[in-house]
């Protein structure tokens, strides 16, 4: 701690001793200014020691400091990014929605277009006289009909004996009239 220096006596400039050729002696400064000297030079150690003290515990605290806040960076990275990811699904699972909803009515449409679109050219088929699709179905159906019973009369004309047709008697012609 840093001790509050004393006043002392002023020194006055001519007090210090002087040898003979006219310099101070060495010794009669310190002694004169020994008691504010070592004032002086305690309270520049304690200052000193103290600016230590300070950048060494600001170096501890410093890096646990860091320490603390890579923890909580990291911490507030994961949060962020979890919510992220949740906003991220949801707007996913969203957007597919809109898709299917959008799908499905697009697909509505386009079964409309095909039904509208099948009639009128039906339309048009049947005022060229072009037979549908059941025109020629009932036809097939009709011919497969007809062949079985043109093949039944035919099993049935096998079995049964013919008879034959009665002879024609020939009848003489008139002769013609010859021209005269």
């Amino acid at each position: 701690m840093v001790t509050k220096l004393k006043k002392s006596v002023p020194l006055k400039a001519n007090s210090a001793k002087t040898n003979s050729s006219g310099a101070r002696s060495a010794q009669s400064a310190p002694d004169a200014a020994s008691p504010l000297a070592n004032a002086v030079k305690d309270s520049a150690q304690q200052i000193w020691q103290a600016g230590l003290g300070a950048f060494h515990r600001a170096q501890a605290e410093g890096s646990k400091a860091f320490e603390a806040l890579v923890k909580e960076g990291v911490t507030l990275q994961r949060k962020t990014q979890s919510a992220a990811e949740d906003k991220i699904a949801e707007a996913a699972n969203k957007m597919s929605s809109i898709a299917t909803d959008m799908s499905a009515k697009a697909t509505g449409q386009w079964d409309k277009l095909e039904t509208i679109f099948e009639d009128r050219v039906a339309k048009a088929l049947g005022k060229l006289g072009v037979p549908s699709a059941k025109d020629i179905s009932a036809l097939t159906a009709r011919i497969d009909e007809l062949n079985k019973s043109v093949q039944q009369l035919s099993a049935q004309a096998a079995a049964s004996p013919r008879k034959k047709p009665a002879a024609r008697r020939a009848t003489p012609r008139k002769a013609a009239s010859a021209p005269i």
